[in-house]
């Protein structure tokens, strides 16, 4: 017997809402794209004509056919909305950064057990071809023991951007660290777990500028592993997203997932090309053999899909399968984020 489809409201439908929630709840199976708050222009229904427009967030939580709810909004409204959708009885999907805070997040945690309504953490760059790929290189033993992995975000952007909370430090979650931090942390996390120990850098750079737009995080982990974390706004020539070395080999990949690109033009992510990197993105893989030779390959990787993680939440509420993206790391994310620059803890 098929499960019944999870009906779903977005609370923005800026870039966040129309890219990276919007096509997949809308072309998943598993759930129904039913409500969307727009303030002042409507413009979901040109796209999706069922979709139903609500004026606020209130509105949208009254709304007892919607099941969960997807917090889309300026970082400094996650823990408000998140916790008014727990009370209205909604599950809710949280972007980053989840909270400002360390107590924001134990007190949405209790809500979460208060209400037995779950909280499940966006975190899509898991889903991403090129750390996908990277991520099954190293599970698959062919570099060895790891030594040295790198993580970098580079963008260059030398003019401040539009929005306020991004820009202004007067908001907790400001700077690039608390924009593009979660994503590079959550892919070590996922991989390496918890560290030991963390050093955490930040600058500014750009003209103006109030807030960091550069972060280096560096994870030492058991048996000397190193994880450094890279995020720049300031980067004409983009270095490799990631460079793992090993004690039996190195592998380079740059950052050419496809799928946000694609989702801004227009692609759904049904359509025949989604996700699939264009060639000549293939990542280095350089092992050493038995002879003491190095060998070189150029490995494809699969196709990226962010639609995995929405049917990781289809599967944690209809058939109770564990949701990869767990609170305790998160709470290591928030940890990172709020230390103080060069400060190390345990």
């Amino acid at each position: 017997m098929e499960k019944q489809r999870i009906n779903t409201g977005i609370l923005s439908f800026g870039m966040s809402g129309r890219v990276f929630h919007a096509p997949f709840i809308y072309t998943n199976d598993h759930f129904n794209f039913t409500a969307v708050v727009e303030r002042t222009k409507k413009a979901a229904k040109d796209i999706y004509p069922d979709v139903k427009s609500y004026d606020s967030v209130t509105d949208l939580l009254a709304d007892e056919h919607i099941e969960l709810v997807i917090v889309n909004t300026p970082n400094y409204t996650h823990f408000e909305f998140a916790k008014e959708a727990l009370e209205a009885g909604k599950h809710v999907l949280l972007e980053k950064p989840a909270v400002d805070n360390l107590d924001q997040l134990k007190k949405l945690s209790e809500m979460s057990e208060k209400t037995g309504k779950r909280i499940f953490f966006y975190q899509n760059r898991r889903y991403d071809s090129h750390f996908m790929q990277v991520k099954e290189i190293i599970e698959s033993g062919q570099l060895g023991k790891i030594i040295e992995t790198h993580i970098r975000f580079d963008r260059y952007n030398m003019e401040l951007g539009p929005k306020e909370f991004k820009e202004n430090s007067q908001y907790a979650s400001s700077g690039v660290a608390y924009d593009l931090g979660p994503h590079v942390l959550d892919q070590a996390f996922s991989i390496f777990g918890k560290p030991t120990k963390i050093i955490k850098t930040t600058a500014i750079n750009r003209p103006g500028s109030q807030v960091p737009d550069f972060f280096n995080f560096h994870l030492l982990y058991p048996d000397n592993l190193q994880v450094f974390l890279t995020g720049n706004l300031l980067v004409a020539d983009p270095q490799p997203a990631f460079v793992v070395h090993g004690s039996q080999g190195t592998f380079t990949k740059k950052m050419v997932d496809v799928q946000e690109r694609q989702l801004i033009d227009g692609m759904l992510p049904n359509a025949s090309g989604y996700g699939i990197e264009p060639k000549g993105s293939e990542g280095k893989l350089v092992v050493i053999d038995k002879t003491g030779e190095k060998q070189t390959s150029l490995l494809p990787a699969r196709k990226g899909n962010y639609n995995l993680l929405f049917d990781a939440i289809y599967e944690n509420l209809r058939n109770q399968v564990a949701y990869p993206i767990s609170i305790d790391q998160i709470k290591w994310q928030i940890e990172a984020l709020q230390a103080e620059d060069f400060n190390i803890f345990h």
